[in-house]
């Protein structure tokens, strides 16, 4: 079910069955990439200064000034005032203010996707669509024996995007557990075949973490595939674009 994605400078209360997801422009005009660069800390302004390529750097300013602006308004800070501490395998929390609120941030291109949730663990990825040279062997190497053996079964005009539908859930869900590539991407099956439900089909090891987790797709933009997962069930789903 495609959901709308309104424009909002700021969201409802956050409840506990609640997960918010803000689509954000990236190439933001000049005068208002100095106001969210000005809102970054000393640590993310170099990290900015080290991309080569400049529409990169802007990006990267763009998407965690907007980053700071969103999770203002679930914890009442300034956003200058936000710290984050980052977990042993790379995944971003909040420090300061001390908050049930969870977040994740992915970018892709001119767009990123920021998912706020409460007290439950959140992922989500996007990637823009374009060709992929080798896109089977890609597949073969890291999806599941069970993923690949159905991406193979799909004519060439399905293929591309069932790769991204396939690569954005499986991305998603990693991001979601904050175990990086530590969780090898063969070791849990998602749906992605076109008329498939997106959900988390299974992992190696532990039969009931699939119950454990809610997997939906996003439609933020043309062009783009995108996919969101959640700790817990029954979700309560709300889109909106950033200004």
């Amino acid at each position: 079910m495609r959901i709308n994605w309104p424009t909002g400078v700021s969201a409802p209360p956050l409840a506990c069955d609640d997960a918010h997801v803000w689509s954000v422009a990236l190439d933001q005009p000049e005068e208002r990439l100095r106001e969210l660069t000005a809102l970054l800390s000393d640590d993310e302004r170099e990290r900015a200064a080290r991309f080569h390529f400049e529409h990169l750097r802007k990006r990267f300013l763009a998407s965690h000034g907007a980053l700071r602006c969103i999770l203002a308004n679930y914890t009442g800070m300034a956003p200058a005032q936000l710290r984050f501490s980052v977990g042993a395998f790379g995944k971003p929390a909040l420090a300061e203010p001390a908050s049930e609120v969870r977040f994740n941030l992915s970018h892709s291109e001119a767009l990123a996707l920021i998912a706020v949730t409460q007290n439950r663990e959140v992922g989500v990825d996007v990637e823009c669509l374009r060709p992929v040279r080798d896109v089977e062997q890609i597949a073969e190497r890291n999806f599941s024996p069970r993923e690949y053996a159905a991406f193979r079964l799909l004519n060439e005009k399905e293929k591309l995007l069932a790769f991204f539908n396939c690569w954005t859930r499986k991305e998603a869900y990693i991001k979601a557990r904050g175990e990086g590539l530590s969780l090898p991407l063969e070791q849990f099956d998602v749906a992605f075949v076109p008329g498939e439900e997106a959900r988390l089909l299974g992992t190696r090891g532990d039969v009931a973490e699939a119950a454990r987790w809610s997997l939906t797709v996003l439609h933020p933009a043309k062009g783009y595939a995108a996919a969101l997962a959640v700790e817990g069930q029954e979700v309560r789903l709300s889109c909106w674009q950033w200004r």
